[in-house]
């Protein structure tokens, strides 16, 4: 779901798969010492569970962290940990001494995000999952919206299109000052130069920017380019003070990933003819909404397929999560249809309180994760810790991550596509499971029996579904894809995805391509294999 726009399906798990784990080869990037630009940060602090900081480097933090789980863990694979805190400002004479630094090299940002795929929980082994396939809208719960796609997709640097207002001459020579002090800050947040980062903001903005810097360097930044959209414009009633709209190209471990972007908005006040930044704040026109790194302080721990982050105070709680995350990535990989997998997977971890701020909020009370697309190909998972079990976890990780694996940057434009989008993940979550096992069986009974078209183009659940329709929902889209899988073998089945959501053709025409079999035969035997199944 991203912002809201989300719709229910349901499936389930059994539970009692093997906890998955991570070996040191799997895992190498996450350990101390490979990142040497983030250890040499002296300026993060850790955090104990209550929040309270203290002076102990974060290194320290990573150790002491890993003899709390040593049980679980064994010491040879203890992950380090980035644990931040929020970092003190420094004095005004040390930013405003602080030399320039020159532009960071950047590759061109990609299209704008426009959907997202959303799984909750009911109850310990029940989830229902949600699909928001439009830009960040904060529509009710439950809708199944079409895609919706931007009016205009950034140019080649970065900047809208729509927003390309020349101004008048002033105000562009304005905004170049501006968008040079922020590449000078972009490049000192890549180099891990902190006062650099803070010296063109005023004294009052850096505590916030301190941990705006602490959270990214967790993250491991390697790319980060401002692009100005548009000219600055004067804040009406208050004289010397400018705001402007900046689009933001990121990359985290990766130095040579396609970004992805983020919209901020640049708060300035002109000290005689050198602007200063006041702010740098989420822009409201952000389709994903605030970011985990722009709302809280963050823990993060790197493995070799995931990312893995949450806040200082459910930080032990990393080792455990990265090993099943990096387990449920090796699946996903699997269904990476438009090309490569993603070059890292991105998984945050959610107490109550980032629950309700990140990625907009406003989830339904139950919703126990989600993917968020961000740009660049690239989709943020979020979990619920109020409400995810460790019986559920493997499941919910790799349906998500194949989400993130298989869709489209842009989203899917067909509600009738519904039932194949999320039958692919339910098929991974599965992971090869006797189909006897799912657990939605009873529900998709319930769906035949209850009023269903038994057209699969007709399945996707309403709004205001129950429950068990949206059970029933995913069931069929499950036990459809597994058909196709049984009689096609899974690389035809993913051409057949690829064709369709990502190429546009219509099942009739996809069909014909790569199984050279009409589609109107195919959806008869799907639904009599979904009708035979469940009796």
């Amino acid at each position: 779901m991203t912002d809201g726009d989300e719709q229910p399906p349901g499936r389930t798990t059994d539970g009692d798969e093997p906890r998955p784990t991570v070996d040191a080869a799997d895992t190498s990037a996450v350990y101390a010492g490979a990142d040497p630009a983030a250890d040499a940060v002296a300026d993060n602090l850790s955090a104990d569970a209550d929040g309270e900081p203290d002076d102990t480097r974060a290194d320290a933090a990573h150790t002491a962290d890993a003899g709390a789980d040593s049980a679980a863990t064994p010491a040879s694979l203890d992950p380090a940990v980035d644990t931040i805190a929020p970092a003190p400002a420094p004095a005004p004479d040390e930013a405003s001494s602080h030399p320039a630094a020159g532009p960071a090299p950047y590759p061109v940002p990609p299209a704008q995000p426009s959907q997202a795929e959303t799984r909750a929980v009911r109850g310990r082994r029940r989830w229902l999952l949600w699909t928001a396939l439009g830009l960040a809208l904060g529509l009710v719960a439950g809708v199944v919206p079409g895609v919706l796609l931007r009016e205009s997709a950034p140019d080649a640097a970065g900047r809208s299109a729509a927003n390309a207002d020349p101004g008048t001459a002033a105000q562009r020579r304005l905004g170049e000052r501006m968008l040079a002090l922020l590449d000078r800050q972009a490049a000192a947040l890549v180099g891990a130069d902190r006062a650099g980062f803070l010296t063109i903001a005023e004294p009052a903005a850096r505590p916030a920017l301190s941990r705006r810097y602490a959270s990214l360097r967790a993250l491991r930044v390697t790319v980060w380019r401002p692009a100005a959209d548009g000219v600055p414009e004067a804040v009406e009633g208050r004289p010397g003070e400018w705001r402007q709209t900046v689009t933001v190209g990121y990359c985290f471990v990766v130095p040579d990933c396609g970004p992805s972007t983020v919209e901020l908005g640049a708060r300035w006040r002109l000290t005689g003819e050198e602007p200063r930044l006041t702010a740098l704040e989420p822009s409201e026109a952000d389709p994903a909404g605030v970011r985990p790194w722009q709302a809280d302080d963050l823990a993060v721990t790197v493995g070799k397929r995931v990312v893995v982050a949450t806040t200082p105070a459910q930080r032990r709680k990393l080792p455990g999560l990265l090993a099943q995350a990096e387990a449920a990535a090796r699946a996903a990989d699997r269904y990476a249809v438009g090309g490569s997998p993603p070059d890292r997977y991105l998984v945050y971890y959610a107490g109550k309180g980032e629950w309700q701020r990140w990625y907009g909020g406003g989830r339904p009370k139950w919703t126990a994760g989600y993917a968020v697309g961000v740009g660049g190909g690239r989709h943020d998972v979020v979990l619920n810790a109020q409400i995810v079990t460790s019986a559920g976890m493997d499941d919910l990780l790799r349906h998500e991550l194949t989400h993130a694996a298989s869709l489209p940057d842009r989203g899917y434009a067909d509600r009738a596509d519904w039932w194949l989008v999320e039958g692919l993940a339910e098929y991974a979550g599965a992971d090869g499971q006797p189909v006897h096992r799912y657990d939605g069986l009873a529900e998709v009974r319930d769906l035949l029996r209850g009023g269903w078209s038994g057209r699969l183009e007709a399945v996707a659940p309403a709004d205001d579904a129950s429950d068990d329709r949206v059970g029933g929902a995913y069931g069929v889209g499950y036990l459809a894809v597994r058909h196709l899988v049984d009689r096609y073998g899974e690389q035809r089945m993913l051409d057949f995805y690829r064709a369709v959501v990502h190429q546009g053709r219509t099942p009739e025409q996809a069909a014909d391509e790569v199984f050279g079999d009409p589609w109107s035969m195919l959806h008869d035997d799907c639904v009599a294999y979904v009708r035979a199944v469940v009796g």
